[in-house]
């Protein structure tokens, strides 16, 4: 893994940080609550910062180019977008589909949701 140098990221809560004045990065275990938080120390500065976002996302985003990084989040909401559309799709054309075309509708939704995390 290669840190990007000189490339902004976001901690949530409208902080951000030069991913290369990044030192370490932890879970917060205690207190966490149905979101994922992280402490993030930078350097330079005393305290660590808390971060509204996961340890994995943060490092994601340290080691990801940031047009990687960018389209990375094109794909995850279009993935969105086709998990709730395919969703939607009634039992009776599932049936369909899957007699007609040999798609299979249901296995689609799983593998996206799969991939989305």
């Amino acid at each position: 893994m290669r840190i990007q140098t000189g490339q902004l990221i976001s901690l949530g809560y409208g902080k951000y940080v030069r991913s290369d004045e990044v030192v370490a990065i932890a879970p917060i275990e205690e207190e966490r609550g149905p979101g994922k938080r992280t402490h993030v120390w930078v350097r330079g500065v005393a305290d660590a910062l808390v971060a509204s976002r996961s340890d994995g996302a943060l490092a994601d985003d340290l080691v990801t180019p940031a047009e990687e990084a960018a389209r990375m989040r094109e794909l995850r909401a279009m993935l969105s977008r086709l998990a709730a559309a395919l969703d939607d799709v009634p039992p009776v054309l599932r049936r369909v589909l899957r007699e007609e075309s040999s798609v299979e509708v249901d296995a689609l939704l799983e593998e996206t949701r799969r991939v989305l995390g």
